[in-house]
């Protein structure tokens, strides 16, 4: 899914869950089903969602990496990774006869995460934990977790 939105190749091997101490550069997207529940909750650390963002914008990767370094995106890649986020929603909606989620709300590095979120992303249990690197950019780590 990642190769044919980012237009680049893209590899993907197991890593390690997020913990709380990188809760504050991670952007956190919460997605819930119609009755307003948590259906899921995706992390993407703040390098991945620098190039990911940058790559989906066909912009050089120097800028994502002084966002990396400033430990903060910029407006345009905040917009992209956002859209982005929007977009995997679809990796939610594979099943039929499962209920349908939707993007809630991103969190982008620094914002303050709901308690809620903030424990199904770091819980045990229906998840993956994934580093992923975009081709001609870089990478960094993706943990989505579904709630039960």
């Amino acid at each position: 899914m990642l190769e044919d939105l980012l237009g680049r190749e893209v590899t993907v091997a197991d890593a390690v869950p997020l913990v709380r101490e990188d809760l504050p550069t991670t952007v956190v997207a919460l997605y819930v089903d119609n009755t307003s529940r948590i259906s899921g909750v995706l992390g993407l650390d703040l390098s991945l969602a620098a190039y990911a963002g940058a790559a989906l914008g066909l912009l050089p990767p120097g800028g994502a990496q002084d966002c990396i370094e400033d430990k903060e995106l910029s407006p345009v890649l905040a917009e992209n990774v956002t859209e982005l986020c929007n977009i995997l929603t679809g990796l939610l909606n594979r099943g039929e006869g499962t209920p349908r989620s939707k993007l809630h709300q991103v969190f982008l590095p620094g914002q303050p995460l709901p308690a809620d979120a903030q424990a199904q992303l770091l819980a045990l249990g229906r998840r993956v934990d994934l580093r992923v690197d975009v081709a001609r950019y870089g990478g960094g780590r993706f943990s989505l977790s579904l709630a039960n």
